[in-house]
């Protein structure tokens, strides 16, 4: 699919398109199990992370806040720290304090300037309205786990997307996920652009986003917003 000639619609995906996730994981990992003299190691946190809360949500649906807490006691067991089971609020009570990456508010602002922009997240509600607080871009559409009930990459968000927009003419949907997000846009026919951030390389069978940039900058440029 190739980018439209009119776009009208910008969606992003929020947590690393917008927010820095790992930081905001690794940072609250660490504090709770500096309280059991535990070390976390970032570079094995990060991928246990993805994988575990991909088959946390690959079952019956459930807010993303329980996801969050089985997903915390699963990377403790993981990583030899032993966790209390009542202790793993921890991890979404750390999500509003999760950073925005430097770039995003500036880049939001350019593009609320020029297109109609939205929010796509495997999220809920709650912890997205506390993300918001972060962002200086008013959104003119959100759409949550909570909101279809399901995660991507189930194709729900963009379906409903699609729906509340009136159609995919004009639509490009920006964000850093793959797995969650380049694969199911490209499977509904929705031009996407990659924030590849850390240069993941695609093996063969893996498909090409409509464009490729390292940054939101960079998706700024390639859409004359910058």
């Amino acid at each position: 699919m190739p980018l439209p000639k009119d776009i009208r619609f910008i969606s992003f995906d929020c947590y690393g398109t917008l927010i820095d996730w790992e930081l905001g994981a690794y940072d609250a990992f660490q504090k709770e199990a500096e309280r059991d003299g535990f070390t976390v190691d970032r570079d094995q946190l990060i991928p246990l992370f993805v994988g575990t809360q991909h088959e946390v949500m690959g079952g019956s649906y459930e807010l993303y806040a329980e996801v969050m807490r089985r997903t915390a006691i699963r990377c403790a067991q993981e990583l030899g720290w032993q966790l209390e089971p009542s202790r793993a609020q921890f991890l979404p009570d750390s999500i509003p304090r999760w950073p925005a990456f430097r770039e995003t508010n500036a880049q939001l602002e350019r593009f609320g300037k020029k297109f109609e922009i939205g929010l796509i997240s495997n999220i809920d509600d709650k912890l997205l309205g506390a993300t918001r607080r972060h962002f200086r871009a008013d959104w003119d559409l959100v759409v949550t786990a909570q909101q279809v009930r399901s995660y991507k990459p189930d194709p729900a968000h963009f379906k409903e997307c699609a729906r509340r927009i009136g159609g995919k003419k004009g639509w490009v949907h920006i964000a850093s996920g793959y797995e969650t997000d380049v694969e199911p846009c490209i499977k509904e026919k929705i031009p996407v652009i990659w924030v590849n951030r850390h240069g993941e390389k695609l093996e063969s069978n893996q498909k090409k986003p409509t464009e490729e940039v390292k940054n939101l900058r960079d998706a700024a440029k390639l859409l004359g917003v910058a």
